[in-house]
């Protein structure tokens, strides 16, 4: 692989066709809307529109609408860096998430560039053009395509058309309502119901209570219990601040605090597992009171092997105290008409159950990506500073982090594609690819080390990590954000050119990583 610089020479015969936009990103949700932000911030000359294919913009904050839906992370980490959150509760409701979202669309102009109603079919890369062709579907099934010099994926990584099916035995005996999550009916009545939620996670833990004040009785059912960590609403500091200092810098020692914060706790759960699994029980034991019950609440695994449940004003456990709520801890036999009846032979009568089984992991939003014809199978390329991926040219993705709020990540990716186009225009180049010429050269190492299930269930089509940078996903937020600002972008690894002719173009990149 070429040393010092890594731009190729433009051979004399090849032109870059014109495109529609120089980036086009995909999903109007909070990665979406973000990088928007950024080129307008950092790379102002280049061309962007997004393309959505809801009605609405927000992704996930538009798409799940069950009751109490919230953040699972403070929004002075899930907020973006550029715009300071301003609501009194820092951990927020869906609808404050949306306001704050459409609210930067309009104020920053943006919502005029977002096709709604687009959702894309297909995404294809000539190396001969030197860019992308991308097909959308609208509504009605009819397709249209639009090209690009840059793709950019902000998509999120689960399947918006169906979730984790957990398969189980005698659903259609089941005479009641069975409700999942991702698609909660607008009008379902429980009120004075008896419903049992299947699930222990953020999920779960958000609709348990939010439906306890109406329901009859709510039954969490859980086959292994989670780590809970319990948190004010308010982030008192926060509210502070705002008052006695400019709202920016208020924001920015905030956000500062609180990302040092999850660092510091996460790195503890690693060196000192049991130290933080005493402090979460201590807590959980204050929650409860008498209504502590070890079996229901002390996990098989270690804190942060699975990301921390997050209950704020512990109103779970409030639901739990007032006996509107309680948690069972069991394996299913079966559903039958009038319910759930679990191995132990204990049978949870119900009208509603809901099934918050979890996510089903997508890899680029399922969408066929091809190089020069070729598809590309995700789980044989590498990633690349977190964000691209091994000889995949001009394109770009967010996975954010397990280990703390997604739009840290989705921040740091966007502020280092502005420069990586940046550098593009000052070297006059309209490719830049990632090569790797020998993948049998790295180590690869499992960063989804994580034992949650649906990591687990998507291993097999995810990007691979390596054991050293930069084809390492990283989950140090604190590092990667240097190395994604001050590191090199030109480090001799991504490799910037110019469209090639077709026969240029058909060449394997491992004979052209080695010119």
């Amino acid at each position: 692989m070429m040393a010092g610089t890594a731009t190729e020479e433009r051979p004399a015969q090849a032109k870059a066709a014109p495109v529609d936009q120089d980036v086009l990103i995909v999903g109007a949700g909070i990665s979406g809307i973000g990088m928007a932000v950024h080129l307008q911030l950092h790379s102002p000359d280049r061309s962007f529109a997004l393309v959505e294919r809801r009605a609405n913009l927000g992704g996930t904050w538009d798409l799940f609408r069950y009751p109490g839906i919230r953040s699972d992370s403070d929004m002075h980490t899930l907020g973006f860096v550029f715009e300071p959150w301003k609501h009194e509760k820092s951990i927020a409701d869906g609808p404050a998430i949306l306001d704050y979202l459409n609210r930067i669309v309009d104020e920053r102009r943006i919502r005029e560039r977002i096709r709604f109603n687009r959702k894309v079919v297909s995404a294809d890369w000539s190396s001969a053009d030197a860019r992308w062709t991308v097909t959308l579907e609208d509504e009605s099934g009819a397709t249209s395509t639009t090209t690009a010099r840059w793709l950019y994926l902000g998509s999120g990584y689960y399947d918006y058309d169906e979730p984790y099916d957990a398969n189980f035995a005698g659903r259609e005996d089941f005479e009641g309502q069975i409700v999942h999550p991702q698609f909660w009916p607008e009008n379902l009545d429980y009120a004075g119901k008896r419903v049992v939620v299947i699930g222990s996670g953020a999920t779960a833990v958000t609709i348990v209570p939010s439906i306890a004040g109406k329901a009859a009785h709510v039954t969490m059912l859980q086959r292994t219990p989670t780590w809970y960590a319990i948190r004010p609403a308010k982030d008192a500091l926060a509210n502070f601040l705002r008052k006695i200092l400019p709202e920016k810098l208020a924001y920015r020692i905030t956000r500062f605090k609180n990302i040092r914060l999850q660092d510091i706790v996460f790195r503890r759960a690693r060196e000192k597992p049991e130290k933080v699994a005493d402090f979460l029980t201590k807590k959980l034991k204050e929650a409860l009171g008498d209504r502590y019950d070890p079996v229901a609440f002390t996990p098989p695994y270690n804190p942060w092997e699975q990301r921390l449940c997050l209950v704020p004003d512990a109103d779970f456990f409030e639901a739990m105290k007032a006996d509107k709520a309680s948690v069972v801890t069991d394996h299913i036999e079966r559903f039958d008409k009038s319910g759930i009846q679990l191995k132990s032979g204990r049978h949870l009568d119900a009208d509603i159950i809901i099934t918050a089984t979890g996510l089903k992991l997508a890899v680029a939003g399922k969408i066929p990506v091809r190089v020069d014809g070729d598809l590309i199978d995700w789980s044989e390329h590498f990633y690349y500073k977190a964000c691209m991926f091994s000889n995949v040219p001009n394109f770009s993705a967010v996975f954010g982090y397990l280990n703390a709020s997604w739009t840290l990540r989705a921040d740091i990716v966007s502020e280092y594609v502005c420069r990586v186009l940046n550098h593009m225009r000052d070297t006059r180049t309209e490719v830049a690819t990632p090569l790797l010429a020998d993948p049998s050269s790295l180590t690869e190492e499992n960063i989804f080390d994580f034992s949650s299930g649906y990591i687990q269930r998507a291993l097999h089509i995810m990007p691979k990590s390596a054991v050293d940078l930069p084809w390492r996903l990283s989950q140090n937020y604190v590092q990667d954000r240097i190395d994604m600002k001050s590191g090199p972008v030109d480090d001799g690894v991504l490799r910037f050119g110019h469209a090639r002719t077709s026969a240029a173009a058909a060449a394997p990149a491992e004979l052209e990583a080695a010119e």
